[in-house]
């Protein structure tokens, strides 16, 4: 077991966060009432009942919660599985996540973040997916990948696991948002997957490392998805979809909602049509995607509170870095570009057609480009 001290906040903000009946939006409240967690576990049933929301059992379970909740056990746990715990004092918390109404007071993390993982697109859809839907979410990862895009899904089986796998086989990165503990993987065949996603981004979890997976923390942990990412794309969905919760999170957050059609007579296109016909971003092929988020990419924040206005070129290599600064915003002529940069004429191309994925350059004539 690992030596480890666990700072008083950390602790009380997990210990509030495992008393039942106290979701996000309570959270929220009591914290807005009181300041911190700590003040929370320390107040009075009668002032915890003047908080809306706040009945005679939930008062009575915060009272007992410093006696009844052994926070520190669980952060013992995650500490020795390898498990991080973060909340919203961390400068590592998601910074999306800080924006929607109803923020996780905690995240387990199994894996690393990156100030990539800010670009976000989350790729959603049935468990019962068919071959052509695998397919497209699969082409459809690997491409925003490729393109510097992080993809963020559920892990379930069907689609979600199609989409995780579609960016780890592009060299790109993934977030998988589960509705069990780190511990307990859902589905239980998806351990290795797991295990790929870890090492290719992480996995979050709102519950605790042992937590088993319950019917409720679905819809819940969906809004987490959503909530990740700059827009999320549908792929199959029948009716009653949890996939259409995803999106319907994505719309309240604010943010982009997609959807990929199938065919008419496909119960599991209905969803996704339904959502088309409701205002979503029909989408074909990445570039669907990509026009969408200029104006959003621009209000992306780094850490120091300025914007990225133009968030892709932090993801260059150092080729693509020389190939796009050999590149004026007036045509460019391809001979030019690979005298300035001095490296051969078939890398200077194969380089463009990266920059011009990511929309950072575009093509003039057959031998020539220009910045956008």
């Amino acid at each position: 077991m690992a030596d480890t001290s666990f700072s008083a906040e950390l602790v009380e903000s997990v210990r509030l966060s495992l008393v039942s009946g106290v979701g996000p939006l309570l959270r929220k409240a009591l914290l807005e009432r009181f300041g911190t967690p700590a003040a929370v576990l320390a107040a009075g049933k009668d002032e915890l009942q003047a908080v809306n929301g706040i009945g005679p059992k939930t008062a009575s379970r915060i009272v007992a919660a410093n006696e009844e909740i052994n926070a520190e056990l669980e952060l013992q746990i995650a500490a020795d599985h390898g498990i991080d715990v973060l909340i919203e004092a961390n400068d590592v918390y998601p910074r999306p996540l800080r924006k929607i109404h109803d923020p996780p007071g905690v995240l387990f993390r199994r894996g690393t973040s990156h100030p990539q993982d800010e670009l976000a697109v989350a790729i959603v859809g049935t468990r019962h997916a068919t071959r052509y839907g695998l397919a497209q979410a699969e082409r459809l990862a690997a491409a925003l990948a490729r393109t510097g895009f992080t993809v963020v899904s559920g892990l379930a089986r069907g689609i979600d696991a199609a989409a995780h796998r579609g960016a780890i086989a592009a060299g790109g990165r993934t977030i998988a948002v589960l509705a069990s503990g780190l511990l307990e993987i859902y589905p239980p065949e998806h351990a290795e997957l797991a295990d790929d996603v870890a090492n290719h981004g992480c996995l979050l979890s709102e519950s605790p490392p042992r937590m088993i997976p319950l019917s409720g923390a679905f819809p819940q942990r969906n809004r987490v998805i959503s909530g990740l990412s700059l827009g999320t794309i549908v792929v199959e969905a029948a009716d009653r979809s949890g996939a259409l919760i995803t999106a319907r999170h994505a719309y309240e957050q604010g943010r982009e909602v997609f959807a990929v059609p199938g065919p008419i007579d496909s119960r599991l296109s209905r969803g996704c049509h339904a959502l088309i016909k409701d205002g979503a971003k029909l989408v074909e092929s990445i570039d669907d995607v990509l026009a969408e988020f200029g104006p959003l990419a621009e209000n992306i924040e780094r850490p120091d509170g300025s914007l990225l206005t133009q968030p892709a070129e932090l993801l260059l290599n150092e080729i693509e870095q020389q190939v796009l600064a050999a590149i004026e915003t007036t045509p460019t002529s391809i001979d030019t570009i690979a005298s300035t940069t001095a490296l051969p004429v078939h890398r200077v191309l194969s380089t463009i057609s990266v920059l011009e994925m990511r929309r950072l350059v575009k093509r003039i004539s057959g031998n020539q480009v220009a910045r956008r």
